[in-house]
């Protein structure tokens, strides 16, 4: 560990010089030396998390025009260039050591060459700038479950959306002192044009060191890529949770009330853009995480926290109606980014609001007019379909209580869900741990969404909705998952969705807010108060309770004929998927032989089902 004072004394003032040393940690002081020797910073300003220092990263984010003051109070515009709008998987890369293997799934490259590459692009990027040193949480303060996080980065707007998204931790680093085993980031914006957004795109780098928990980020400043927290760091989670006997989760929790005033926690896991934030945000629920959860078994309950104290969500298709709790965050005074949505006039709009859409404004590509085409001829829409807001949770009237309790919640459901076209029903239980997870978790396909870059619609195997960020052989990360059951005595039931079954016609067979029917489905099987039918692929409802439960939640009628559809089991889609997903579990390595057994019982459960009633079942042949 090297650690040059000089250099500290040299680019620190001495303020920030007796933050940084009050801090007992020499690795952190040796990142911060590398990160100044690197980027090369005229200064490094050192945040103390003072109520002073936080509103002077939000200053400085407007003053230095990375971010606008719209209309309302508190809120602002972020763009980022046109080509840098999600999470770019073709330049975010493992650095893997010769002597280490990752799954052939996973986009890497060597260590020591993806090293001199990424710190070749960040040499120099930050002269003429301030280096801005942030340190945060990863889980509540305080907690066993929790992960200091360090960040260098020359970018105030990435500063400000740490503020609203992770726990304050400078005071966290100076408790632990040497025990501080950290997560590194090194970011740098690189180039920017006059709209302060990164221009190189070509070398638009995102590498990750498992080797020393470091992050490498330069010439991006979309947040998923540069808020080295977010999914950059629960690459870095998933190794740390395997070697620890932990998991952790890319999943919401939510409470979700039922009879007697109970309340139930449920966890999770979605694809982007397939019903994740939405299905965290219920109206009436509680959120307690909307993204990334750590699992730790204590006592034999799966106790969980959430990693991040806000929201960097979606915002295409919030509306007054079908999101009120966030609708009414964005619409009032109070600290909200906006990010590549349309403005005009000082206010912010986005695809499907529900509102009229002005034709002129400014937007990701600059100023912007309805029929506006971009070098292919492709016409340019008013707002970005993968635009964001960030906000902390505390900010929404629904913000569950306990979100900041160290020991967490006790889990009692897990989901999973992603878009399914043709194959699995609305909302399924399943037989046992052993049988979700596999059966939901490692066999979730769904179709590529505008998150991230590259073609939409295709349809693609992302088992448990996390395998962009496993940094571990995913068979290893399966296995975990399924030794984890072995753990708890009060397991939680798995439960699979699928808000996006279409019928011959091609149409939806689920309405948008018909998720809160399944949610409270699962909240009332889980604590006893429902049977269930049994069919060769899970637990379904039985129509008496969802016609009730329809009209009680969303005061609708609920058709028989609608059920039928919804329900019916497509004996043919199902045997399909089970082959296509034992077909990509068989090409990983390490595999547990528990994977295929559940999905041999499975497609035998499906043929001696077709044998006996055809291709497509109705529930009702299951009475």
């Amino acid at each position: 560990m090297n650690i040059d004072n000089n250099l500290l004394q040299t680019k620190l003032d001495k303020e920030s010089y007796e933050r940084l040393t009050a801090i007992d940690n020499r690795k952190l002081h040796a990142f911060v030396c590398d990160a100044i020797s690197v980027c090369e910073p005229d200064s490094v300003w050192i945040s103390s998390d003072s109520d002073a220092d936080v509103e002077h990263t939000r200053k400085m984010a407007i003053k230095q025009r990375e971010e606008r003051e719209l209309n309302i109070p508190g809120h602002t515009i972020h763009f980022d260039g046109p080509e840098d709008q999600g999470r770019d998987r073709e330049v975010t890369r493992y650095l893997v050591p010769e002597d280490d293997k990752l799954s052939e799934s996973l986009n890497q490259c060597e260590r020591e060459a993806g090293l001199s590459e990424v710190r070749g692009l960040l040499k120099g990027s930050m002269r003429g700038r301030t280096m801005i040193v942030r340190f945060m949480t990863l889980g509540p303060k305080g907690s066993d479950f929790s992960i200091p996080c360090v960040e260098c980065t020359d970018s105030y707007y990435v500063s400000h959306a740490l503020n609203l998204l992770y726990n304050l931790g400078y005071e966290e680093f100076k408790r632990l002192g040497k025990k501080a085993e950290f997560f590194a980031t090194m970011h740098s914006s690189g180039e920017v044009d006059e709209r302060m957004t990164s221009v190189d795109v070509p070398n638009k780098r995102i590498y990750i060191d498992y080797t020393t928990d470091t992050v490498y980020s330069v010439n991006t400043q979309y947040a998923g890529n540069t808020v080295g927290l977010k999914k950059l760091a629960l690459r870095l989670t998933i190794r740390k949770a395997d070697r620890e006997g932990w998991l952790a989760e890319h999943m919401f929790i939510s409470g979700v009330h039922g009879p007697g005033g109970r309340k139930t926690y449920m966890a999770g896991a979605f694809p982007s853009a397939c019903g994740k934030t939405s299905t965290a945000m219920l109206p009436g629920e509680t959120i307690m995480a909307d993204d990334i959860a750590y699992f730790r078994a204590l006592d034999g309950k799966c106790m969980a926290v959430n990693a991040e104290s806000g929201i960097f969500g979606i915002i295409q298709n919030v509306s007054a109606e079908g999101d009120p709790a966030i609708w009414d965050v964005l619409t009032k005074p109070g600290e909200v980014i906006f990010s590549n949505v349309l403005v005009k006039d000082g206010r912010p709009y986005w695809l499907g609001m529900g509102e009229d859409i002005p034709k002129d404004g400014e937007n990701f590509v600059g100023q912007w007019h309805e029929g506006m085409k971009d070098a292919n001829g492709n016409e340019i829409a008013c707002a970005h379909k993968n635009g964001r807001y960030a906000v902390a949770l505390e900010a929404l009237s629904n913000c569950d209580s306990e979100l900041t309790n160290p020991n967490g919640v006790a889990l009692k459901v897990i989901m999973y869900g992603g878009r399914d076209a043709k194959a699995y029903v609305p909302v399924q239980q399943s037989f046992d741990w052993d049988h979700g997870i596999v059966a939901y978790g490692a066999a979730l396909e769904t179709e590529t969404t505008f998150a991230t870059i590259g073609k939409e619609g295709v349809p693609e195997i992302n088992l448990m909705s996390i395998q962009d960020f496993v940094a571990i052989p995913l068979g290893k990360y399966v296995r975990n998952n399924l030794d984890f059951g072995k753990k708890l005595t009060d397991k939680p039931m798995i439960f699979g969705t699928n808000y996006f079954l279409r019928g011959a016609d091609g149409k939806f067979l689920n309405g948008v807010r018909d998720k809160h029917v399944w949610v409270k489905w699962m909240e009332l099987r889980v604590n006893g108060d429902v049977d269930a039918i049994e069919t060769p692929t899970g637990f379904i409802p039985c129509y008496e309770d969802l016609k009730k439960l329809f009209k009680d939640v969303l005061n609708k009628d609920y058709s028989r004929e609608d059920y039928i559809a919804q329900f019916t089991i497509r004996v043919k889609e199902n045997l399909e998927k089970m082959d296509r997903v034992e077909e990509f579990h068989r090409q990983i390595e390490g595999t547990s032989q528990k994977v295929f057994e559940v999905f041999e019982a499975q497609r035998q459960r499906l043929l001696e089902a077709q044998a006996r009633l055809g291709d497509m079942i109705s529930p009702e042949a299951w009475a």
